[in-house]
């Protein structure tokens, strides 16, 4: 048993089960977690061996309530794993990956218990069963048949191996890549390098020196893409290169962090289980489950907005190009300009300079009278601060959140600061899933990576920043609004080439000239974004969407050519790591060297590490719903209460309980169309409805889920 001064020992008695983190210590982890995995399996084993016969209450239900002290551990340990990691917690991160890989199997190849799932199954039609436990029991057992649970022993005991050495290799991913994220931070010295960052984000540089533990100068740390935001005002061509080559470098200088190796043993060692599975390949075993449903409609719809992002691309590289040129500059364009010349012609075409808009998004205020605003103006909720609850870093802040009758909804967390403890990126993710069968309210938390202003200075936001803020609190509007019974379809556990469709839905709020006028508001004098401003401010955001539109379809091409490796093929050399991205690239015709991929293989965490392996197309393909969706928000009338109750009540609130794509139409009213996004884009239509018809409105694709 687990001592009771452990704080897992038990359900938290905070309010909404809220983790109780100024008890809970490093050293309770490993051993709540071993106990966790102890009671689940004797929950598991106890359901097996029932000499009742299976029912839907003596077995899903069952299943449901089970593994719950493993649950409320693991929540909290890969959160802080994710936000504010130790070196002590990656060591038990990697000391309990391969336990609780070898946990999972032992639940799912469970004999006794699939034995139990699968006769329901066979008589899912006779057993009277409502719709949302129908779906539950479908859910189940796809899950299990996808990991295995129909293999021979002999196949069974393969596929446990290569789970546990997968485990392996995507904790030392995770800690190689952090540590060359961190390692590869530039420093400078001389300040006139930095003509160009705006003086808040000198100061950040420089606050990030000393943290760091630097006598002198300024560190300009990296995040996880490609491209890094200083390259946008940086007049220093040199100091531009420099950031641009140690990002693009990363994983790729042969020390101690470096990650090729581990990248295509995943590689080969996913296209292996995928056959023991019955797949072609990996990436053919993924969207099986997903609404794409297989890999050919993935690869057309990427495939055929590849021309028309590329010449859009190729036109605005000469329009750059000639900028570079009228500095006083020889020889072509590169990568590490590209950010800068598309700012000065912004601010040019449009009148638009990102530094001037920086001190009218204050971060406090984009959250209050933005992100905030917008959801109660469309949900009828609000949001009050509470300081009486212990949070994990100082940087969290916490608040309630009401629906409209005063009723608590759930818990909202923020942290959004970028801090060398906190992988890079933006996420939401829970510590407390909704579930009616357990009595449980949402507890969501939200992290951004805003450099960290200097103290009693504002955190002043870029407008990616903003953008990005108010997706990832479109997913956690996904989490707060479930209203379901089972954790199993609670929240964002839909398909992952859907569960970033609300998220960017919710994007458009920050650029509502109602929400707009209500945050951008200038941090010193409280004026409102000047009209000229908001008009250019507009009109830019759909500028430079051929390199928007190029630099991610090289990271999706990339991330499916290393999981559509058939097992048996000859394993990609390390040292061939480049040759493939390279040869991959060029098969796709993306191979513009000013263009790169938004991420290469070596840092492309997406792929292998959180989830996305062979999914992410998830990003475009969801923002097809998301454009055709966003139309049906302007025909209804826009930021109103009556369109956001519908998309609460027939989408937000459903989780994984049925159909995506039939929550979908019973938005829209109809399946969606390609074009919304063809014209955001400003891509030619080589794509039509009848193309996205056929792959996108096939549901689950009649298997399974994220």
């Amino acid at each position: 048993m687990l001592p009771t001064d452990n704080p897992f020992a038990a359900p938290s008695e905070l309010p909404l089960q809220f983790p109780p983190f100024d008890r809970i210590r490093e050293e309770h982890f490993r051993p709540a977690i071993e106990q966790g995995m102890a009671e689940h399996l004797a929950e598991i084993e106890a359901i097996g061996a029932d000499p009742e016969p299976p029912s839907f209450a003596n077995t899903l239900e069952a299943l449901e309530r089970s593994g719950r002290l493993l649950d409320r551990v693991l929540s909290v340990f890969y959160n802080l794993v994710s936000s504010d990691s130790t070196d002590s917690l990656l060591a038990i991160e990697g000391q309990v990956s391969p336990m609780l890989a070898a946990h999972e199997d032992a639940i799912h190849l469970d004999a006794a218990l699939f034995a139990r799932i699968d006769e329901l199954h066979r008589r899912r039609a006779t057993l009277g069963l409502e719709p949302e436990q129908l779906r539950l029991l479908e859910r189940r057992h796809t899950d299990f048949v996808r990991a295995g649970a129909g293999l021979a022993e002999p196949e069974q005991l393969r596929l446990r191996s290569l789970n546990e050495r997968l485990s392996t290799l995507t904790s030392t991913f995770s800690t190689r890549l952090l540590a060359e994220t961190r390692d590869l931070a530039v420093h400078v010295q001389d300040r006139a390098e930095l003509d160009g960052l705006a003086e808040d984000a000198v100061a950040a540089a420089a606050q990030a020196a000393r943290t760091r533990g630097l006598a002198s100068g300024y560190l300009l740390t990296l995040v996880l893409p490609t491209a890094q935001p200083a390259l946008a005002s940086l007049t220093h061509r040199g100091l531009r290169q420099r950031l641009h080559e140690a990002s693009v470098s990363r994983g790729l200088r042969g020390n101690e962090h470096d990650t090729r190796e581990v990248i295509t043993e995943i590689a080969a060692l996913r296209a292996e289980r995928a056959a023991l599975l019955g797949f072609a390949d990996h990436a053919s075993y993924v969207v099986a489950d997903r609404t794409a449903g297989t890999v050919d409609a993935v690869v057309s719809m990427l495939g055929a907005l590849v021309g028309p992002a590329v010449e859009n691309a190729r036109a605005e590289a000469v329009e750059l190009e000639a900028a570079l040129h009228a500095d006083g500059h020889e020889g072509p364009l590169q990568a590490w300009d590209w950010a800068f010349y598309a700012e000065r012609v912004k601010a040019a075409r449009f009148a638009v300079d990102e530094a001037r808009l920086r001190p009218y998004f204050e971060l406090h205020r984009v959250l209050h009278d933005g992100v905030f605003r917008a959801a109660t103006a469309l949900y009828g909720i609000t949001f009050a601060q509470r300081h009486d609850l212990p949070v994990y870093h100082p940087d969290v802040t916490v608040f309630d959140v009401h629906d409209e009758d005063g009723s608590q909804l759930g818990i909202f967390i923020c942290d959004w600061f970028a801090r060398d403890s906190k992988r890079g990126g933006a996420w939401m993710s829970t510590f407390v899933d909704q579930a009616r069968l357990l009595g449980t309210r949402p507890v969501v938390v939200v992290n951004l990576n805003v450099p960290r202003p200097p103290v009693d200075e504002p955190a002043l936001m870029t407008s990616d920043n903003v953008r990005t803020a108010f997706h990832e609190f479109g997913h956690a509007l996904h989490g707060l609004f479930s209203d379901v019974t089972y954790p199993r379809l609670s929240g964002t556990n839909v398909p992952r080439d859907f569960v970033e469709f609300p998220s960017q839905v919710n994007e458009m709020w920050a650029w509502w000239p109602q929400v707009l006028g209500s945050y951008a508001r200038h941090h010193v004098t409280g004026e409102p974004l000047p009209p000229s401003e908001v008009e250019g401010l507009l009109a830019a955001n759909s500028y430079g969407e051929g390199f928007a539109t190029v630099e991610y379809l090289g990271a999706a091409l990339l991330d499916h050519e290393w999981h559509r490796l058939a097992a048996g093929a000859p394993k990609v050399a390390v040292e061939d790591v480049e040759e493939f991205e390279r040869a991959a690239l060029h098969r796709h015709g993306l191979h513009l060297d000013v263009v790169p991929p938004r991420y290469r293989s070596t840092y492309f965490q997406h792929a292998f590490l959180n989830g996305y392996d062979a999914g992410y197309y998830s990003y475009i393909w969801s923002e097809v719903l998301d454009a055709d969706l966003v139309e049906w928000f302007h025909e209804h009338g826009g930021l109103r209460r009556s369109n956001g109750q519908s998309f609460r009540d027939r989408l937000l609130s459903r989780g994984g309980s049925a159909d995506a794509m039939e929550l979908f139409v019973a938005v829209r009213g109809r399946g969606p169309r390609i074009e919304p996004l063809l014209q955001r884009r400003g891509l030619t239509p080589a794509y039509t409805s009848e193309d996205a018809g056929g792959a996108a409105v096939d549901g689950d694709g009649g298997a399974g889920q994220v």
